[in-house]
């Protein structure tokens, strides 16, 4: 087999595509705009566990098929007659695909197109980069149907300042891609079509990093920037009393043998 070669194994809502050194996971509903539903959440959950499982990968890109990436919970599905069985667990189940994502010692690079809503934006706000759309926009708008938004949340005071979670979370409004750059929640901004060309030569550049560091990096910064492990910090957030994030002085996110 060609190693430079990719390859593609697909789950009815999720596609993993391997390249020489990284992944793509790519939500695979483009015809309901890569809605969230529970096929599309098992299927994160094997997707996460294969690249996982991969020690020839060390980066992942994170897209949406169609040119889209995520316009949050696939309302349609949830609200089928009769009541699909699969609702009554989603939000644990949910809620452990983030887990896993947030425990992934991969560099995960999220190709933001188009748009990211409500539990689309949770996915986005994942990436430890973000490479927006110049048009594309990301929405953390729960607050406006009564809903908490404990996975976007979690994911906004892991990464950024309470004053930037409350951007976001209390407006509820449609951010655009140069307000998320001015915010630090994109890395950066390009033109639209050169979205996902930007992420995959980012993931080809950074694929050629050591396996070791790059999963000793990503321990530090979890370490460092939540105290807990990465279970505890988003059951504490569906619980309504989220974990308490470490000063950012903290010693444990100093590697080893280090000053």
């Amino acid at each position: 087999m060609n190693p430079d070669q990719p390859q593609t194994a697909e789950d009815s809502a999720v596609q993993v595509i391997t390249h020489a050194g990284w992944s793509e996971i790519v939500l695979n509903r483009p015809a309901r705009r890569n809605a969230i539903e529970n096929t599309l959440a098992e299927g994160l959950i094997n997707a996460i566990a294969r690249v996982q499982a991969d020690d020839q990968s060390r980066v992942v890109v994170l897209r949406g098929a169609g040119g889209a990436f995520c316009s949050g919970l696939d309302l349609k599905a949830f609200n089928e007659t009769p009541r699909p069985e699969w609702v009554a667990g989603f939000g644990a189940r949910w809620r452990s695909m983030h887990m896993a994502l947030a425990a992934l010692d991969r560099i995960v690079i999220v190709a933001l197109e188009r748009y990211a809503i409500n539990g689309g934006a949770a996915l986005a706000l994942a990436g430890d980069l973000l490479v927006s759309g110049e048009s594309a926009v990301l929405q953390v708008g729960e607050i406006h149907i009564g809903m908490a938004a404990p996975n976007n949340l979690a994911w906004l005071l892991m990464r950024h300042s309470e004053a930037v979670a409350a951007r976001l979370a209390l407006r509820g409004d449609k951010v655009p891609a140069s307000e998320l750059l001015r915010l630090g929640v994109a890395t950066e901004v390009v033109a639209d079509d050169r979205v996902l060309e930007r992420c995959q030569a980012l993931a080809a550049e950074l694929a050629a990093c050591d396996l070791a560091t790059v999963s000793a990096i990503k321990r530090c910064l979890r370490r460092g920037s939540i105290g807990v492990t990465p279970s505890e910090w988003f059951e504490s957030f569906a619980a309504g009393q989220p974990a308490v994030r470490p000063p950012a002085s903290v010693d444990a996110a100093r590697p080893s043998g280090t000053r």
